[in-house]
């Protein structure tokens, strides 16, 4: 079977050799942004590489490049390897050549999602993410999705984290024993849950032996999908997060996590309130919103490619105000 492997490590690729692989540690990952020229829209790849050195050194544990806040079906093809290519560069030249990358591939079809994925894989990515096929929606039912991720993960030269995100995919929602089912594949190491269900994530992560700070388990990743539930997916027996808001607070995040593996619960449950309600108005605000936030706290950021709306001033100092308090907590860490 091509691509088959543990669920986290080591990978057989289609000639049989292993290939060794970034192993994915427990912690708090994020989707990076892609950012573009103000004015022509094109990659600015400068800026795409500096925002990847500044997550790093806040102390996460991997980044996902092309995912949903990445804007990847804004891109082509040939930007999408741009950006992975970059990320890659950078961390390797920052000394970070142990952080992995995991890339978003997904496209309708079995032939179109592994072509991307070989892409993302000759860019440096190590992993990918891939959410189930929703065009032809009212075809999509529980069989054509399992068969769906089967013959990928067969054809696929990278190992696969299921991306749950109901709003991205018209709606579908794979439930808990569709998830664990698919889970059995050897080349499927992890699980998304932007759906925001701690308890289908407690029920995934008890069913394939998840990982989490405490314990190695059987390398599977049960990954909350907002920082807003940080706390609660240490609760849930999960093994990360991977979130948008840490692009903006990726300390905070951070610090919540260390918190709770530290064993002081009742300060990561305190530091939870003020990140979750931070992480709200970014989620509100979308990806312009989170650009904008960057842009206030950071010094860069600019604006998502159209159709998405530039935010006027008045929504971008709400914004800015919005999230002070957990922007204080972060510069202070």
């Amino acid at each position: 079977m091509a691509g088959t492997s543990g669920h986290n490590g080591a990978t057989e690729g289609s000639n049989g050799q292993a290939a060794s692989r970034r192993p994915l540690l427990p912690g708090i990952y994020a989707p990076t942004m892609t950012f573009f020229d103000p004015e022509t829209e094109e990659l600015d790849i400068p800026i795409i590489k500096k925002h990847a050195i500044r997550l790093v050194e806040a102390g996460l544990v991997g980044l996902v490049t092309m995912g949903s806040n990445g804007e990847a079906v804004h891109l082509s093809t040939a930007e999408k390897s741009a950006v992975t290519r970059a990320t890659r560069e950078a961390l390797d030249s920052a000394g970070f050549g142990q952080i992995p990358i995991i890339v978003g591939a997904s496209e309708g079809s079995v032939r179109g999602t592994v072509a991307l994925i070989k892409e993302a894989e000759k860019a440096g990515g190590d992993y990918v993410l891939v959410l189930p096929p929703s065009y032809f929606r009212g075809l999509m039912d529980e069989e054509a999705i399992y068969s769906y991720f089967m013959e990928v993960a067969d054809a696929s030269p990278l190992p696969i984290i299921l991306y749950n995100y109901p709003g991205a995919v018209a709606g579908i929602d794979m439930d808990s024993d569709l998830l664990i089912r698919i889970a059995q594949h050897p080349n499927i190491t992890g699980t998304k849950f932007t759906c925001g269900n701690t308890g289908k994530l407690t029920r995934v992560a008890l069913a394939t032996n998840a990982v989490t700070p405490f314990s190695r388990g059987s390398g599977y990743m049960a990954f909350g999908g907002m920082c807003d539930f940080t706390a609660q997916t240490l609760v849930s027996g999960g093994s990360g997060i991977i979130a948008g808001g840490a692009n903006v607070m990726p300390k905070t995040c951070v610090k919540v996590w260390d918190l709770y593996t530290e064993g002081k619960k009742e300060e990561a449950f305190e530091l939870q309130k003020v990140l979750s309600k931070g992480d709200w108005v970014l989620t509100k605000a979308a990806i312009a919103g989170t650009k904008s936030a960057i842009q206030s706290y950071f010094g860069y950021g600019g604006y998502p490619r159209r159709p998405l709306k530039r935010l006027d001033q008045v929504k971008t100092q709400g914004i800015r105000d919005g999230i002070e308090e957990v922007m204080k907590v972060e510069k202070s860490l």
